[in-house]
């Protein structure tokens, strides 16, 4: 499966505001920042962080869907992207 024009420019946007926000995170824990502040900040790294791996399983179910419609096989494996999901959930 291969992400392609704007979904891919998502998936690269949402990563790299996690690492961004990691960076955030670990200058907090060095500045002995209150446990409650860092832990929001890691809540929100971490959605940042399902959220691209939505996007990208979304994509493969996407080109699924599409091969399918035009009569051909799936590149993509469903019960892979079913695994994947459910690793992300």
């Amino acid at each position: 499966m291969e992400i392609e024009g704007d979904a891919l420019t998502d998936v690269i946007k949402r990563l790299r505001r996690a690492e961004g926000q990691i960076r955030g995170i670990i200058a907090m824990l060095e500045a002995g920042r209150d446990c409650a502040d860092v832990v929001t900040q890691l809540a929100a790294v971490s959605k940042a962080l399902d959220r691209a791996g939505f996007k990208i399983i979304a994509t493969g179910l996407r080109q699924c869907v599409t091969a399918e419609q035009d009569g051909k096989e799936p590149s993509v494996d469903v019960a892979q992207l079913e695994k994947l999901f459910l690793s992300l959930a």
